[in-house]
């Protein structure tokens, strides 16, 4: 059994919808949980007006009865409060105005490249779809994914470590989930108060400078046991799908499990986690260089993922472009835009994370009600004799 995720809806259309197939039945979801997620990706400094306008909340229209899942598909829908203003424009059926089409591709957005593609002189057929705002669905469904974790002893958190040239120091220790408790109150997510306040120096000083800012962040599954994937075969490797996920978020550019990059840079005796057992822990590492992951499969280790943002392609000061109906040289399309969102990309990230790892769950222990799914996971952890 597989977990499923469907998003559809345009960044300015009516709204976004999110379908997610393969929930056990009896799963209890909280309305309020999904909520706070829905707005915890709305936060960071540096977004722009959009988020004033945008008071996202997701709906459930199928699959949950009285709080919990029935075992069918599950939807979600999330209204655009923006469609007020874009209705004509954006309308699913013929209007009679006139449309102006947008002929002004951005250089790093998907806008040249799609027209191609899907044969279209419009760049707003193309950039409305590929836009970011796809995402709120995303971390819908998400929380759908993270409800059925916390069911199974497994917790998703995120935190910014790098806007443009500021870095957050490398802390000496393995984080824990309390570690995360008030994350969100710094204005940019970040674990480190003094790195906190110059990354929003540095996104003041840029976004006066009509620059946006990229930057890396890291996302973090606690409690998530031993042997979900396989080193069988490619397509089943849970880092190769935790990679792709990640990469699927809008704007990411690099992905890295555990020390990722900078593994590549220490000699072997430095770059393995060394195997221990007592009687008391069972097996157990006292580092976690992989990320919590080997040869495709998790280890018992916390999952560590590190991801790489780039700068927002739609600037407030537009590059130089190609106007795709003249041919002639014109300044790139400017809207509406952000100029940081790296610590929103984190929460799009729990997203992420936490459908692959509910999927491997899904995969591997099956269950057609959650009470089925717990006690297969008890009982596989029985038998590897494996602790939290």
């Amino acid at each position: 059994m597989a977990l499923r995720l469907i998003t559809a809806g345009e960044s300015h259309g009516p709204g976004l919808t999110c379908i997610v197939e393969g929930l056990p039945a009896g799963l209890e979801l909280e309305q309020d949980a999904i909520n706070a997620d829905m707005a915890r990706r709305q936060l960071g400094f540096g977004r722009g007006g959009r988020m004033k306008i945008e008071r996202d909340r997701a709906d459930v229209t199928a699959g949950v009865r009285h709080g919990r899942t029935m075992g069918g598909p599950v939807a979600l829908q999330i209204p655009n409060r923006d469609f007020a203003n874009w209705e004509e424009r954006m309308n699913p059926w013929p209007v009679e105005r006139s449309i102006p089409e947008v002929h002004l591709p951005r250089p790093g957005h998907a806008d040249l490249v799609g027209t191609w593609k899907y044969r279209t002189g419009d760049v707003r057929n193309i950039l409305e779809r590929a836009s970011a705002r796809e995402t709120a669905a995303r971390v819908a469904g998400g929380a759908l994914a993270k409800a059925f974790l916390k069911a199974v002893g497994v917790e998703i958190r995120s935190h910014v470590t790098q806007i443009t040239s500021v870095r957050a120091p490398v802390l000496d220790r393995a984080l824990t989930v309390a570690d995360f408790e008030h994350v969100d109150e710094s204005p940019v997510r970040c674990l480190d108060a003094d790195a906190s306040r110059a990354m929003v120096q540095e996104i003041t000083t840029l976004r006066k400078n009509n620059e946006s800012l990229g930057g890396t962040f890291e996302v973090i599954a606690f409690g998530v046991v031993p042997g979900l994937g396989s080193h069988i075969s490619w397509e089943e490797r849970l880092d190769g799908r935790i990679a792709m996920a990640m990469m699927s978020i809008q704007a990411m550019k690099g992905v890295g499990i555990g020390e990722g990059f900078d593994i590549a840079g220490v000699p072997g005796s430095q770059a393995h986690d060394e195997i221990f057992f007592d009687e008391t822990r069972g097996y157990f590492r006292a580092t976690n260089h992989a990320g919590g992951l080997e040869g495709g499969m998790t280890t018992g280790e916390p999952i560590l993922v590190k991801v790489a943002m780039k700068p927002i392609p739609t600037l407030t000061k537009p590059l130089r472009s190609v106007d795709i109906d003249t041919h002639e040289p014109a300044q790139a399309l400017r809207e509406r835009t952000d100029s940081c969102t790296v610590p929103a990309a984190g929460v799009v990230g729990e997203a992420m994370l936490a459908h692959v790892v509910a999927d491997a769950y899904r995969r591997k222990f099956g269950g057609d009600h959650i009470d089925d799914v717990r006690e297969a996971v008890s009982a596989y952890e029985e038998r590897i004799g494996w602790r939290r």
